[in-house]
């Protein structure tokens, strides 16, 4: 029996998108599940949407996730290259079968040739397909075309009134008509071969046993499935993933702003990989039960292609910053420090350099907020109010708590205790705040609301005496003598 086998088959055009992301991830969890091989090769035969730094991007974010792999151009194996134009070799004898065997012929018409025919064919309301023109061409038009210097491209030549039917494992049943195909090309002029030809060879030529792509290559599936018959090939199971919505329900576009679409933004703005994975697994593959939180252990053993969708995932924003929350929630704070340090760094709150006695200070004000973050970014806004010269009280309610006749005892019984103080040290903040009590009479919200809207501007933040050692002997004197 021939080993499970599975593959990513990317073209290296940039960074990871999502659903690139998603079609790796699925085909991970499925070889790992069975106990079979994942393995990342990459469509570069179009060079002009080729980027060299495409293939480590590609690979830097899928590692980032924390997928690995058992064949790629790092590691190698022993199905490579793993890389189109490395292959060309490989591809040769089949171009030559499919001509002997009147699969495939030359066609010598130019851009312009095909471009008339095409707008022909919408001026009559017909669907635009090639005509088969090259199809029966004699020795002396073949002799005048080469005499032109015209370098023919190889067209498959589609039989006619055929069904091609395959049981796709996400949707079913599938039927398509070869006569709404038209025959097509499978080597350019240049000889490379075209995606739909280049990619059957290599999943042949690679034992790939089950493919799963998106439901972007549904209508490529038909023209693959005749190749492989035309070269007596077997041919493989297929699954074709629904599309991914925005949140408005329309269809994902690179262009579109509302959603961070590339797997490295996510890792820049500071999202745990293990949380980006979960989310993205969720995208049309729903597990037993209500769960949602899952290690990649726990995703490996419940996935199933039977639960994929044949619907398309909805890509819920607010989501996927709720699940990223709850991982940061029960991360190492150490973590999550290192996350949130270079944000801090990047808008200037902190220095490039940090002495031990600031590190410690950054990690109680990560800390501080860390239940609050949906990602590590987020710290910048969270953490204003301690980088701020001044505080300001926007909130009308918060207003009116300072406008109350007791707080200025209150804040001025806190103002001596400060100022008394020999240590600021935040286990020393409760001991101040029950002499206050004592010296006003005040307690409850009548003693804590008035310290916190004076010092923060805010009704409601994270723990008060941390707030309160984090914004240093200084502010909270500087804040209360103008305040009061």
């Amino acid at each position: 029996m021939t080993p499970f086998r599975v593959r990513y088959a990317p073209s290296p055009t940039g960074h990871l998108h999502i659903g690139g992301a998603r079609t790796a991830l699925f085909n991970y969890l499925i070889a790992r599940k069975n106990n079979g091989q994942f393995i990342i090769r990459f469509e570069d035969t179009d060079q002009t949407r080729h980027m060299e730094s495409g293939i480590g991007s590609q690979l830097d974010g899928l590692k980032w996730l924390g997928l690995d792999w058992d064949e790629s151009v790092d590691v190698g194996g022993p199905f490579g290259p793993y890389r189109q134009t490395e292959r060309l070799d490989l591809y040769r004898p089949f171009v030559e079968q499919m001509l002997r065997d009147g699969h495939a012929y030359h066609c010598y018409c130019s851009e312009a040739d095909l471009e008339q025919e095409r707008a022909e064919q919408e001026a009559k309301g017909e669907m635009p397909r090639y005509s088969g023109r090259c199809r029966h061409l004699t020795p002396a038009q073949i002799a005048q075309f080469e005499a032109e210097g015209r370098k023919p491209s190889i067209r498959f030549r589609v039989p006619a009134d055929k069904i091609i039917a395959f049981e796709d494992r996400i949707r079913e049943h599938v039927e398509f008509e070869s006569n709404g195909i038209g025959d097509f090309i499978i080597v350019r002029p240049d000889g490379i071969p075209t995606y739909n030809f280049a990619v059957i060879l290599d999943d042949h030529l690679m034992n790939i046993t089950l493919v799963i792509r998106g439901e972007e290559h549904l209508s490529n599936t038909p023209r693959q499935i005749l190749m492989y018959e035309a070269l007596g090939l077997a041919v493989p199971e297929f699954a074709h993933l629904a599309l991914i919505l925005n949140q408005d329900r329309k269809k994902m576009s690179k262009r579109d702003e509302s959603i961070i679409q590339f797997i490295e933004q996510y890792r820049e703005l500071g999202y745990l990989p293990e949380a980006v994975l979960n989310f993205i697994t969720l995208l049309g593959w729903s597990p037993k039960g209500e769960e949602e939180i899952f290690t990649k252990e726990e995703l490996i053993a419940q996935f199933d292609l039977d639960r994929l969708s044949k619907s398309p995932a909805v890509f819920d924003m607010d989501k996927l910053n709720w699940m990223n929350n709850q991982y940061l929630k029960k991360a190492d704070l150490s973590r999550v420090v290192e996350l949130a340090v270079p944000h801090l760094q990047k808008a200037g709150r902190i220095s490039a350099e940090l002495t031990a006695e600031q590190q410690e200070w950054v990690s109680r004000l990560v800390g501080l907020n860390q239940d609050r973050m949906n990602y590590a970014a987020e710290i910048v806004p969270l953490s204003e109010l301690f980088f701020q010269d001044e505080v300001s009280c926007e909130d009308d309610e918060a207003k009116a708590v300072l406008s109350e006749e007791f707080v200025p005892a209150v804040l001025g019984a806190f103002l001596q205790q400060v100022e008394q103080a020999e240590s600021f040290a935040v286990e020393s903040i409760p001991a101040m705040l029950k002499a206050v009590q004592k010296d006003t009479g005040y307690k409850g919200k009548q003693l804590f609301m008035p310290i916190r809207v004076a010092l923060t501007g805010q009704m409601h933040g994270p723990d008060l005496n941390m707030s309160l050692y984090l914004l240093g002997k200084e502010k909270v004197v500087s804040r209360l003598k103008k305040l009061l």
